[in-house]
């Protein structure tokens, strides 16, 4: 059974999202597609992290596909989940695939470049789309809990580790005061928005 709390929170963001016309393409099955995404990804390209990482992890949202594009033409190893997990995992090698980055971040590109893997390497950078986020850490997806299983699969391989930057790159207005979240829920520890980048205080 879903949560009313959580979807009440779910609700006000894409309605407030739709009113501003911040949303893309609004549509309340989704993580949105926000105004300013490629600037929030080209943030995130910018840290330490970034530079220091060799395979990253990226959710398939929309809103995200830039952040993709990056890891791909940055020549890191990308890994992305297939949407709603219903085929695994895949592994992009930016050795393989000189000249179509944008193309392989995209889903269509991702299945036609990329391989569906059963072992991982070691995973330097999680990022995942979210609905909503607060500033401790917790993060709202679309209600289906695939961003929630793709972190705690990840944890259970031991390719991540308490220490692994998790990121979620979302409008400001997609970052609420509290996040209700439950005993399953994945904690975030990085968000980054066209404007800045927020590290996470520990709570």
């Amino acid at each position: 059974m879903m949560d009313d709390t959580k979807e009440s929170v779910r609700m006000m963001i894409w309605d407030l999202m739709e009113m501003e016309g911040i949303s893309r393409y609004p549509n309340r099955d989704r993580i949105p597609d926000f105004i300013g995404s490629g600037k929030a990804a080209n943030l995130l390209k910018t840290t330490k992290e970034w530079e220091d990482a060799v395979t990253i992890f990226v959710s398939p949202d929309t809103a995200q596909r830039k952040v993709r594009e990056y890891v791909i033409s940055d020549e890191k190893i990308l890994i992305m989940a297939s949407p709603k997990l219903l085929n695994g995992y895949l592994l992009i090698d930016p050795s393989h695939i000189k000249g179509h980055e944008k193309k392989a971040s995209t889903i269509e590109g991702a299945f036609k470049f990329g391989q569906n893997i059963d072992t991982f390497p070691n995973v330097d950078m999680v990022v995942e789309g979210s609905v909503a986020v607060d500033k401790y850490g917790g993060r709202l997806g679309k209600g289906g809990g695939y961003g929630d299983m793709e972190i705690e699969h990840l944890k259970k391989l031991h390719v991540i580790n308490s220490k692994t930057l998790i990121v979620s790159t979302v409008h400001k207005i997609q970052i609420v005061d509290s996040v209700p979240l439950q005993s399953h829920d994945q904690k975030i520890n990085m968000v980054v928005t066209p404007e800045g980048i927020m590290r996470i205080i520990k709570r």
